[in-house]
């Protein structure tokens, strides 16, 4: 991808200073002291004398500028962002979070809404981050679509970044072990997937081995994958009655496989037995159950 200054298009991880002075919103001399002062400059070098941010560099320095606008001095804002420290971090209130995170959807200010998500499952985890801040935020848009107010750019936006911060925050723990675990699989028509990202993100941090196969999956590898993998649970996911796959279902019990049947879509239906769940508590606590027993 050719770099436009003009048009501000970039490639992939490659940001000039004055692009994220601009969008810091702060002056070039004042970025230019902040890496002098705090060593938090640029870590790319493009052509042996230029140098770049990376994306990460532009989600540590927006998350050392929402500490120094909560109070902290920018000394221990630095450190706090570029080493990971937690002890400069002041509680930021969840309704805080939330507006932060609306505001930057909104504005569809991409590495602004990576950088919260980043702060946010560092500080509260994935159940937190879903039930106290993303949730809110979902049933917003929803109540603005009712209302008439389109808004799909916003929760594309959102729901995108938050998929890609799922990964990289599992990717942060220490492998599981090669053990039987958790399948997690939409209903193969199924494109809503948020919560069950969430779901394998939850078990992966308390250390419970998940594995989740994604969207759009045709059921014959679903079922082929369960075969292989041999889970202890699997949980077959759907957002919507129209999406739900009974027979799937039936296919993976007859293979001998534990299945829980998760969302909305399976709400009052008599799926041979099967336990459905409809909450995050309520999945981790089920999935934390077949594991003991």
């Amino acid at each position: 991808m050719e770099v436009d200054e003009e048009n501000g298009l970039r490639p992939t991880g490659s940001w000039t200073p004055g692009k994220v002075a601009e969008m810091l919103g702060i002056s070039p001399v004042t970025l230019r002291t902040w890496a002098t002062r705090y060593g938090v400059g640029p870590s790319l070098r493009s052509d042996g004398r230029h140098r770049r941010y990376s994306d990460a560099d532009v989600r540590r320095l927006q998350h050392m500028q929402r500490l120094i606008d909560r109070g902290i001095r920018a000394r221990e804002a630095a450190a706090a962002a570029f080493s990971g420290g937690a002890d400069a971090l002041p509680d930021v209130p969840a309704d805080r979070r939330v507006g932060e995170l609306e505001q930057a959807a909104e504005e569809l200010e991409f590495a602004s809404i990576a950088a919260l998500l980043d702060e946010t499952l560092d500080s509260i985890g994935a159940a937190a981050t879903w039930t106290d801040v993303l949730l809110p935020i979902l049933r917003n848009l929803g109540g603005r679509w009712q209302r008439g107010d389109v808004c799909f750019e916003s929760e594309w936006a959102l729901t995108t970044e938050v998929s890609l911060a799922l990964q990289r925050y599992i990717a942060r723990f220490t492998a599981a072990p090669s053990e039987r675990g958790v399948l997690i699989s939409c209903c193969p028509d199924e494109r809503h997937s948020l919560p069950v990202e969430i779901l394998r993100a939850s078990l992966v941090e308390i250390g419970v081995p998940a594995l989740y196969l994604g969207q759009m999956v045709p059921a014959e590898t679903i079922v082929g994958m369960a075969s292989k993998l041999e889970p202890v649970l699997t949980v077959l996911w759907s957002m919507s009655v129209t999406t739900v796959d009974d027979l799937l279902c039936r296919r993976l019990q007859q293979h001998g496989f534990e299945v829980v049947v998760a969302g909305p879509g399976w709400e009052g239906l008599d799926v041979h037995g099967t336990p459905w769940v409809n909450d995050l508590a309520g999945a981790l606590e089920v999935a934390a159950e077949r594991l003991k027993s």
